[in-house]
This record gives C-alpha cells, sequence and structure tokens, in this order.
C-alpha cells in the first residue's frame, strides 16, 4: 500500500488539492462568513499565480521533493528514527507530529525575525481570508520553508509515508483553514480541539498585533494550546475583525507583481 502511495504521489496530492480548492470554493459561494470588498477574480487569480511561481522556484532550488529526500534518507540509514527502530505505525505518526511542530515553530519565527516577517506578511497582507489565501506565500519564504522541512526530514529520518500524509494534510489543512465559510458554533468548538478551523486562523489574519501573534498552527490547533499562543476570539469578532495590513490592502497591491516585490517596501516590523 506505501509503495503504490508513493508511486502516484503527484496524482494523489494533485487530486486531494483541486479536490479541496473546489469545495472550499463552492462552500464560500453557498455560505460565506465575511463579506469580500475587492473582486474575488482578481485575487484568486494571483493568489494562484503565485502558486505556480512557487512550484517552479522549489522545483529549481530542491530537484527532489520532501518525499524523495525521505526515501533518500531512509536507504541511506539517516535520522534518529533510523537508529532507534520501532513499530512503523509509531514512526509514522511521531513524524508527522514533529514536522508538525516544526512548522509551528517556523511560523512563530517567521513572525519575529524582521526580515523573515517581510516575506511572510504577503501572506497575511491579503485585505480578505478565504481559500486562495492559504496559497499565497512569496517563493522566497516556500524555498526557506522547504529548506527547513527537508532538514528536519533527514535529522529525524522521517518515513516517507509520513512525509506523504503530512504534505497532503498540510495542504488540505491550510485550504480549509483559510476558508471564509460559516460554521455553526458548537460544531467550531468541538472541531477546535483536534483541528485548526477557519474562524480559529482568521483571528491570526487580524490587523491586530496581539492577535496576528496567536494561532500560529496550520494543521492542530494542540501547539497553540500547550504553548500559550492560542486565542479563542477576536476583540471585535469574527465580523467586526479587520483583516490584512493596511498600507498593502489596496487593489493594486494584489498583483503578482505587487505580490513579489512587497518585501523591499516599508518597514521590517
Amino acid at each position: 500500500m506505501t509503495d503504490v502511495l508513493l508511486r502516484h504521489e503527484i496524482a494523489l496530492r494533485l487530486t486531494i488539492f483541486l479536490g479541496m480548492l473546489t469545495a472550499m470554493a463552492l462552500w464560500e459561494l453557498a455560505s460565506p462568513q465575511r463579506r469580500q470588498d475587492i473582486p474575488r477574480l482578481l485575487r484568486w487569480g494571483n493568489n494562484l499565480a503565485l502558486v505556480v511561481v512557487d512550484t517552479v522556484a522549489v522545483r529549481l532550488v530542491f530537484p527532489l521533493a520532501a518525499v524523495g529526500i525521505a526515501v533518500w534518507a531512509e536507504t541511506a540509514g539517516w535520522g534518529l528514527f533510523a537508529l532507534t527502530g520501532g513499530p512503523e505505525w509509531l514512526r509514522v505518526v511521531a513524524a508527522m507530529l514533529v514536522l508538525d511542530l516544526a512548522i509551528y515553530g517556523q511560523h512563530v519565527m517567521f513572525h519575529a525575525v524582521p526580515w523573515l516577517w517581510r516575506l511572510h506578511r504577503m501572506h497575511h497582507s491579503d485585505p480578505a481570508c478565504d481559500a486562495s489565501t492559504g496559497l499565497r506565500f512569496h517563493p522566497v519564504e516556500i524555498v526557506l520553508s522547504m529548506a527547513i522541512k527537508i532538514a528536519v526530514i533527514v535529522a529525524i529520518g522521517a518515513p516517507p509515508l509520513s512525509v506523504l500524509l503530512f504534505e497532503v494534510i498540510l495542504n488540505g489543512a491550510s485550504i480549509f483553514n483559510h476558508a471564509n465559510i460559516r460554521l455553526p458554533a458548537r460544531v467550531d468548538r468541538v472541531l477546535r480541539w483536534v483541528v485548526v478551523t477557519p474562524d480559529m486562523h482568521r483571528i491570526h489574519h487580524s490587523e491586530r498585533k496581539e492577535e496576528t501573534n496567536s494561532n500560529y498552527g496550520f494543521s492542530v490547533p494542540w501547539w497553540d494550546r500547550l504553548l500559550g499562543t492560542y486565542r479563542a476570539a477576536p476583540k471585535d469578532g469574527q465580523l467586526g475583525m479587520i483583516l490584512g495590513i493596511g498600507r498593502f490592502g489596496t487593489v493594486r497591491d494584489q498583483w503578482l507583481d505587487r505580490l513579489l516585490w512587497q518585501p523591499l517596501r516599508g518597514k521590517g516590523r
């Protein structure tokens, strides 16, 4: 089963990516949580164009994707799990948790270090927050993120299956928790114990600094709850909360050229 999944990695990831993106887009049209003022087509067109740029950048810098690196590390016998052994299922679960914690730590770091925030703030400068925002990352940030991920994969000797599952879940979760969808309050409260919900993560996109510096998790809410960065609700409520970064919130700022150039504009904090 594992061999089949690894052989069809690209098809699997693309199918889930397109399926999740389509489902969230339709849900947003049917039951949006917030009104959006900037034309949807403009934002989605440029945010999706970033996906193409990011993909090309990663492939140019890293000919092997994360799963390929995991296969290489496993063959070479690299990493902590290669030395400790243990049941395959346990190593897969443990590796996924370590990778998710690493992504949480990386996210906190990209907020704390000024020159890294310059890169990451492009993601936060979206004046709306919907499924396409989950794909809106600067290519330099994506390359740095991949470098960190590869370092963790090699260091712990993450099984290839764990890396594949983690990548698929992380990508799907990012689309889901950025989606502009309305969930019943009771459902949201229950889901928050196991996954990051849109209402939870949307607080992270608030213009208020204390709210931006909270709810860093992408897939699971446990790290925020354990490490003191969890925030249950925004001060002004989900509908009153202002999203984005004011000085980068114009329609012109949402075009691809401005997005790519944005890290060089203005101050780093």
